[in-house]
This record gives C-alpha cells, structure tokens and sequence, in this order.
C-alpha cells in the first residue's frame, strides 16, 4: 500500500482528502436540467464551502482541491461519485447521471498528478457512482443497485476487487421519485462507528437490512422530516467523530446519545438546493493509521 492513498473504509481518520470549490457551472445551474431545488448563489456556495473545507482542516484531514477546468458540469463539486480509491489504487466509475458523463477522466488525471495509480476503469456498459458504493469493512463493500449503478457496474467491481480479497454485496434501491432524482445507497444510510449506522429505515432495502442486523450493526434512526434535510448523509473524519449538515437537531441528538461526537456544516447552498450533502462533497484518498 502506497503511503498518500488506500481508503477501504468509511469510518477510519480522514487523512486526506479531494474537494471541489463551487465554480461558475454551479453558479448558474438551471435548476430543472440538473434537479436542484433552485439556482445556488455562487458567493454563499463558496463562503459554505470554504466553512466546510475549514472545519475538515480542523480535524487533522489533508484537504486537496480538484481544481480542472470543467465549465459544463455543475454537479461536479460532489467529487465522492467519479472513483472509489482503495488500498492497491483508484477504481474510475462510469457515472448512471448523463450529464456527468465525463466527470471521471478529469479525477483520473488529478489521480495521476497525485501519483495514484489507475487499477481499474469502469467500461461499455457498465455503471456506477460513489455514492452508491459503502464499505461495510476494509474486505465488504455494499453496491446500491439502481438508476446510478447497474449489474454490469456491480461485475467490474467485483472483478476489479477480487484481487483484493474484497467481496461486493448488492442492494437493490427502490425506485422512490424515480429517475431524474438522486437516489443513492449513501441516501439512507452512513457509517459512523464500527458497526454504527445511521438510517432512514423506511428505504432500507430488506435483505440489506436484514444482512446488517445479522453483523450485529445497530441503527440510529432518522426522523422523516430530517430525511429531507439530509440527516443520513453523515461524514466520518474518524470512528464516533462525524461531520453533518446542521437543522437536523433530532439526528444530532441521537448521534451524540450513541457516543459520538458531531460536528455540522451551513449547507444551504451547497447541499440543500443541490441533492448532495457532507458525503458527496469529498473523495477520501487516505483513510487510517
């Protein structure tokens, strides 16, 4: 494993980690091409994200900017759905949202300035996105199956992480508000500790569910309301140590009955009107130690 990257893992410390400062595509994103709630302020989408960049800094997390020119992707600042790095190098996706399409070669080429190698580029037909894929642990990674990521996606995973000794176990997403929406696996569910999970339980698909409560995860719950606002939608710096959006006080509350300690983010811009929250926002490269 190289010292700069490897991260099979959603909950060891974040050591480093790619973020992408909203740019002038997000600026003047037509809300109903890209599915966002309303057109985000530029200026506000910066000042969060700068806030958000901050508070990673304060929790020890090396923060690098993929900065490439890309003039037509306004989703492109969620950097987590282009790739999945692992212990042996990066995976590059084939994103399920057309309009994204393209998105990938232009994080291949920050990897390579990076100096992490290329193991595996998703082809033909398959596809995936980030956000559909979890690790459960360093050798299980869970694959949302839905509108973003399909069979053939799920078979190159697998065959690119075999070698790895790392096994994929499927979930099928419900269909939910269908197509144009972003459903991702990472919606309703993220780690938080070992064996910790947050959870909008009414999504969860059963035999996923059912396979969790048979590893001895246990769930804090997420309330309707605060689904809507992105409560599931945790970021790990460290095990018990999370980054949310703030305005969900009853998520908070529960994450900081269960032990951990949880920071939040203003995220009106960036997150809300735009379908992408703490997650989204970053591709961690190095993950432990």
């Amino acid at each position: 494993m190289g010292q700069n990257y490897g991260s099979q893992s959603m909950i060891q410390p974040l050591r480093r980690v790619l973020v992408r400062r909203p740019d002038e595509a997000f600026g003047r994103a037509d809300p109903v091409r890209w599915h966002y709630t309303e057109q985000p302020n530029l200026a506000l989408a910066r000042q969060e994200h700068d806030a958000f960049v901050s508070s990673l800094r304060q929790a020890g997390t090396e923060v690098i900017y993929h900065d490439e020119a890309l003039p037509d992707y306004a989703d492109a600042i969620y950097v987590h759905d282009p790739a999945l790095v692992t212990n042996e190098g990066a995976i590059i996706l084939s994103m399920g949202k057309a309009l994204r399409q393209g998105e990938e070669a232009a994080m291949a080429r920050s990897f390579e300035a990076l100096d992490i190698p290329i193991l595996y580029r998703l082809h033909g037909a398959a596809r995936a996105e980030g956000g559909d894929l979890m690790w459960l642990d360093e050798r299980t990674l869970a694959v949302g199956l839905g509108f973003r990521t399909n069979a053939e996606g799920l078979r190159q995973l697998q065959e690119a992480l075999t070698p790895l000794g790392v096994e994929c176990i499927p979930a099928q997403l419900p269909y939910y508000l269908g197509p144009e929406a972003c459903l991702h696996l990472m919606s309703f569910i993220s780690l938080v500790d070992e064996r910790l999970a947050v959870v909008y339980s009414p999504l969860m698909p059963v035999p996923f569910w059912q396979y969790l409560t048979e590893q001895n995860f246990r769930f804090i719950e997420v309330p309707s309301e605060e689904f809507e606002t992105m409560a599931t939608n945790v970021l790990a710096l460290a095990p018990g140590q999370c980054l949310m959006l703030a305005g969900n006080p009853t998520t908070q509350q529960r994450l900081t009955a269960a032990g951990c300690e949880v920071l939040t983010y203003h995220g009106h811009e960036i997150s809300l009107k735009a379908e992408g929250g703490a997650t989204c926002l970053t591709r961690p490269i190095l993950r432990g130690g």
